[in-house]
Order: C-alpha cells, then sequence, then structure tokens
C-alpha cells in the first residue's frame, strides 16, 4: 500500500510530542513492506525553535538514529499534490497542519476516487478551542481517527466528520523498552512547561513533593519560563533541558521512578486520553505515579500497571513506598509493561489503521489489506 503522512514535523520532537507516536506509526509501516511518503512544512516551527537552540546536531542525529525515516519538507505555496499524491492508496493528515493545506488535500481527494483520507486528531482543541477545529473542510474525508473515545464523539455530534474512530497513541517499543538500570537519581520527568496548562497541577504532584521529601530529581523539557526555572531549583530539582525523545529510555533508566501530571484540559474536559508519555513510561518498566486522569477507557489497570495519587499527600505517600518498597517497584514495572505489550504498541495501532482502512477501502484493495493486517 502507498501511504502519505502530512504532519507538522516527524524529524523534530522539540514541543512537538506528536512525532514520538508518527514516528512508530511510520516505522511500523515500513517494516511491514508499504511505501510511505512523510510530508512536513519547511518552515517548522518546532524544527526552527531546535534549531535556534541546537543547530543542527539534533537533526543530523536523528537521521543516523532512524535511518529509515525521512521527510519531505515542502512550501506550501509551491506544493502540486497531484504529482506529489498520485498513485497514493491512503492519506493521513494531522490536525496540526494549516487549514488550507487540510482542505486542498480535501479537494484532491475528490478528484481521485480511489483513494482513501483519513483526518488524525491528538490534541485537545476540540474542546478548548473548537472554532478552530471546526474550520478545517473535513466535507471530501473518509473519516476522522481521534485519539479518544470522548474526541471521536466531538466530531460526530458536531457534525464535523460523517465517520470517526477512535485511535489511541501507543509505544514505539523499538524504542521504548527496558533498559538495564544505572540509577543516579531518585526521579524523573519529561515534560515541557509551556502555556500555563498544568502549572498549578506541576507544584502540587512534582515540586512540593521533591522538595518536601528531598528527593535527587531531574526534569527534561522546553518551554520553561524564568519563574520555573526558579521554581525548579527551590525545590532542589535539576533541571536538565531538551532530550530527544529516543533518549528518554535511558533517562528512565538513571531513575527510580517517574511521574504523569496531564496537562487541564485532559484531566477535566477530556477523560480517557492520558496523552502518550504513560504508555512510553511503561514500556521501559519504569513505576509510574499519575496526578489524577480518568481511565473511562480501560487502558490500564489502576493500581497495577500505576499509581494514582488523588491529591499531593497520596503522591508523597506513592513516592516514599516505590522508593523502598522493592516488590512494588517490580509488581508494577512487570504489569505495565505487560499492558503496553499486549495492547499498546505501534505495531498493534498499524494493525487497526489497515483494519480500518478495509472497511473504506475500494473493493480492490480489501483483499490484500486483509493479509497485510493480519501480518
Amino acid at each position: 500500500m502507498r501511504t502519505a503522512l502530512f504532519c507538522h514535523s516527524l524529524i523534530s520532537d522539540w514541543n512537538h510530542g506528536n512525532a514520538h507516536f508518527l514516528r512508530g506509526i511510520t516505522a511500523d509501516l515500513l517494516e511491514r513492506g508499504h511505501d510511505v511518503r512523510v510530508y512536513e512544512p519547511a518552515d517548522a516551527w518546532s524544527v526552527q525553535n531546535l534549531i535556534s537552540e541546537y543547530g543542527d546536531g539534533p537533526l543530523e542525529e536523528f537521521a543516523r538514529e532512524f535511518p529509515d525515516l525521512r521527510s519531505f519538507r515542502y512550501d506550501l505555496a509551491g506544493i502540486d499534490l497531484d504529482t506529489e499524491l498520485d498513485g497514493v492508496d491512503l492519506v493521513l493528515v494531522h490536525e496540526w497542519n494549516s487549514h488550507d493545506l487540510v482542505r486542498r488535500i480535501g479537494e484532491w481527494r475528490n478528484r481521485n476516487p480511489r483513494a482513501r483520507l483519513l483526518f488524525h486528531d491528538t490534541h485537545h482543541r476540540s474542546v478548548t478551542d473548537p472554532g478552530s477545529m471546526a474550520a478545517y473542510d473535513l466535507r471530501y474525508y473518509d473519516g476522522v481517527l481521534a485519539f479518544g473515545e470522548v474526541i471521536r464523539r466531538i466530531y460526530i455530534e458536531n457534525g464535523w466528520a460523517a465517520r470517526a474512530w477512535t485511535w489511541h497513541e501507543a509505544a514505539d517499543t523499538r524504542v521504548f523498552r527496558p533498559r538495564a538500570p544505572h540509577r543516579e537519581c531518585d526521579l524523573v520527568w519529561i515534560g515541557n512547561w509551556g502555556d500555563d496548562e498544568r502549572t498549578a497541577e506541576l507544584h502540587k504532584y512534582l515540586l512540593e513533593p521533591v522538595h518536601v521529601l528531598g528527593l535527587n530529581a531531574r526534569v527534561h523539557g522546553v518551554r520553561y519560563p524564568q519563574h520555573a526555572l526558579e521554581s525548579l531549583a527551590a525545590a532542589g530539582i535539576d533541571y536538565a533541558g531538551w532530550i530527544p525523545n529516543y533518549l528518554v529510555p535511558e533517562a528512565f533508566a538513571h531513575a527510580t521512578v517517574t511521574v504523569h501530571v496531564p496537562r487541564r484540559p485532559y484531566a477535566e474536559a477530556l477523560p480517557g486520553i492520558p496523552t502518550i508519555r504513560p504508555f512510553e513510561a511503561m514500556a521501559c518498566g519504569i513505576p509510574l505515579v499519575c496526578s489524577p486522569w480518568n481511565d473511562t477507557e480501560g487502558l490500564f489497570r489502576e493500581g497495577q500497571d500505576y499509581l494514582l495519587a488523588r491529591n499531593g499527600e497520596e503522591m508523597k505517600r506513592h513516592l516514599t513506598d516505590l522508593l523502598y518498597d522493592d516488590a512494588l517497584r517490580a509488581e508494577l514495572k512487570m504489569n505495565g509493561l505487560e499492558r503496553i505489550l499486549s495492547r499498546h504498541t505501534c505495531t498493534r495501532r498499524v494493525t487497526e489503521l489497515l483494519e480500518i482502512y478495509d472497511a473504506i477501502a475500494p473493493p480492490s484493495r480489501r483483499k490484500a489489506t486483509l493479509t497485510e493486517a493480519a501480518r
């Protein structure tokens, strides 16, 4: 099958967590023998910020780490969709693209009835900025892939799409797997500050517990304003800056425990969506404690795969237990990893994608796709 993916960026994960999952999906499709071409804008802000802070080195390292993952960096005004998409069976358009590009690809689909076109939503803007999402012209799209059931329903109920499927994110277990532990700190947190969407929660569930318990802690991420850096320092937390996502498994191997602090829109308005960090942490076998989120879709097993802290005091108790209870750590590691491998890998998501494609594919493509999905 020939597939085209339009995203903000594949080569940069600077403040761009969508790259994690899309890399895994692309890699799995390629491993199955599919022809995949990835398109990203030449002026992608994630790439620009990465180069501005670190030069070209990270992009060169990405090319060495992922030699099979390549993207075509296009200019929106100059891209010829008829040429680029000639003979393509399936086009995936991530929601972090311009309204103009989304519309133009839809018009291309209308001229090419043998192709199929899906819109991929992995953000909270359907509830925090519905006007922007409603402005996407999806009339010629064959459906929407939503990374949570609540978002899938929003598309259907608002009439933004006629068909939508729940397609959760997952861990790329080629990259995210347990590494030999070589502990240097008690706790590591991987995440960006940004947008004041969880400032109070970070103080309550990360900074204060670390400070009160006197933990040796490290934080990786970007977009930390001066007041955030000062708060980290006051809590005794080492701020280690941006880390390429493929090095996160090593960062987890340096620590005893990690935490997940969902942004407020996910915790309050979009139940059932944990974002990708818990998938990746469990895949690496590091014990995980989450601040409140409602797992309405039963993705994980609270108390077995991870611990849930409903308030700051519970976070302190859970962290203390994990630091001193070897059996509890081993149990969470085993259960969480098993859950990922059995339900939440990029390989499984690609199989789901091929099954969705088969449900909407032209009759001439259905038998071949069923065989591919069964691999």
